[in-house]
């Protein structure tokens, strides 16, 4: 964490030395009571109170060249940045932390190898208004191939790329994850492909400081940790009424069932399961439906979509299982009422499932589903979503 550049330290040079103290000698062996003509400046000035978290700190040198930078905060975290052109300037690599002080002490050599030194200390600003983001999947978890990782945000950004810098990704094995905005107040990240089976990732969400937008800061520093499961994908076919559960690329079941009847077809494409509920109440009046239907106890419920789409069991549907299409969208699979026999089909794809894993649908006479509709941004193309 600490930039520090590579400086002189030949056989020449004086071991134990204080900067500026006049033990050094000269070419001719006589002592040199010269003092380092190299001018260090630290901005903002010592003393410095309510200074902005992001383009307020620089370290420069004048009549010399910058050999090392250190900054820290009270706690002794060091800050990171990096001495550029050809040592004259010294900025940090990522932005400050809000109502935080720092101490900065530089280091400078002149073009006789005379040192001068520099020391500071500010504090950072107070925000009024701050910002969060609240993710998904949680810490710890264990979760599905298509899971993203999915941060919306309390307040709309502005300044989006100053937001995406904050949030860094470190997977093993190593693999390229890239962010995508949906709209201003949410972003969400994924590889090229469906993650590899075991992949363990680490997030650093380092909004602390950030600001979203004018005078709106983050105040959110954590690490979030998650690994991925096992690879199950399962395809729905809405023309042959069947289900087919691939584990780790293996068939691991087919399943009879029934999809979105004509004017209510499901949607087509890749979808992520993001909600596990044992049972719910679905309402047609919540997904825009009136009063077509109202079931209290729908069991073995996994939402597919934001805007209402599940994968749930159904007790009512009598022989539509790999028959017809019978629903408002959702894709049912056979159950009972109450959910008690493990043996169904929805039971059992409910106790094989998890947050994460991906039900495409095929074959529909809707069209594919919004990427931005759930955790769906699989039906994006990679050149789209890196843009």
């Amino acid at each position: 964490m600490l930039a520090v550049a590579a400086c002189g330290g030949g056989e020449d040079s004086d071991k134990g030395s204080g900067p500026g103290d006049g033990k050094g000698k000269s070419s001719s062996g006589t002592a040199d009571t010269k003092v380092s003509q190299a001018v260090v400046t630290v901005a903002p000035k010592d003393g410095a109170k309510d200074v902005k978290t992001s383009g307020a700190l620089k370290v420069t040198a004048a009549k010399g060249k910058l050999t090392s930078v250190e900054v820290q905060d009270s706690k002794g975290n060091a800050v990171n940045g990096s001495i550029t052109d050809g040592g004259a300037t010294w900025t940090p690599s990522t932005h400050l932390a809000a109502a935080t002080k720092y101490k900065v002490h530089a280091v400078a050599k002149d073009s006789a190898g005379r040192e001068a030194a520099e020391e500071a200390a500010f504090t950072t600003l107070t925000p009024k208004n701050t910002f969060v983001g609240i993710y998904q999947p949680e810490d710890g978890s264990k979760v599905g191939v298509g899971m993203p990782f999915s941060v919306r945000f309390t307040r709309g950004i502005t300044h989006p790329d100053a937001v995406r810098k904050a949030i860094t990704f470190k997977t093993e094995p190593a693999v390229d994850v890239e962010g995508h905005w949906f709209g201003n107040d949410r972003l969400d990240f994924r590889p090229e492909h469906y993650w590899a089976a075991g992949t363990k990732v680490t997030v650093t969400l380092n909004l602390d400081g950030v600001e979203g937008r004018p005078g709106v800061y983050g105040k959110q520093a954590r690490t979030v940790k998650f690994t991925i499961g096992r690879s199950q994908v399962s395809t729905v076919d809405a023309k042959t009424h069947k289900m087919v559960v691939k584990r780790d690329g293996k068939v691991l079941r087919t399943l009879p069932i029934t999809t979105g009847k004509p004017g209510y077809d499901t949607w087509n494409g890749q979808m992520v399961i993001s909600e596990r509920l044992k049972v719910t109440r679905m309402n047609g009046e919540t997904v825009g439906y009136g009063g077509e239907y109202d079931i209290k106890d729908v069991p073995h419920a996994q939402r597919l979509t934001d805007s209402g789409t599940f994968i749930h069991g159904n007790y009512w549907g009598g022989g539509a299982f790999g028959n017809y299409n019978a629903s408002h969208g959702c894709v049912g699979l056979r159950d009972v009422r109450g959910g008690y026999d493990s043996k169904v089909p929805s039971a059992w794809f409910f106790d094989n499932s998890m947050i994460g894993d991906v039900v495409i649908v095929k074959h529909s006479h809707d069209k594919t589903v919004d990427p931005a509709n759930g955790l769906n941004g699989w039906n994006m193309s990679w050149a789209d979503w890196t843009k």
